[in-house]
């Protein structure tokens, strides 16, 4: 544990690693849930039209395929700092 002062205030910093350092599974969750607001919203898909409020399904398909292209990225970024040896980020 670290602690910093500055002025007359004193900050403690705990020794916690960062839970996930490369993003796959905080980008993999998210996709998920674009997934599921999709199949969430499909059973309202009439009253959705009515209102005209079907952009919510669009929303939720352009989320899932934006967080599948995001999980391709930190994966390859991943892979790729593990083949060069890089240390993992800093949380």
């Amino acid at each position: 544990m670290q602690t910093h002062e500055i002025g007359k205030r004193t900050y403690i910093i705990a020794d916690v690693d960062p839970l996930d350092v490369d993003g796959v599974r905080t980008v993999a969750v998210g996709t998920a849930l674009w997934a599921l607001g999709f199949v969430l919203l499909l059973p309202f898909y009439g009253r959705l039209k009515e209102d005209g409020h079907t952009w919510w399904l669009w929303t939720c398909v352009a989320g899932f395929g934006l967080g599948l292209a995001g999980v391709d990225y930190c994966r390859r970024r991943r892979r790729h700092r593990i083949e060069h040896g890089e240390p993992p980020p800093l949380g």
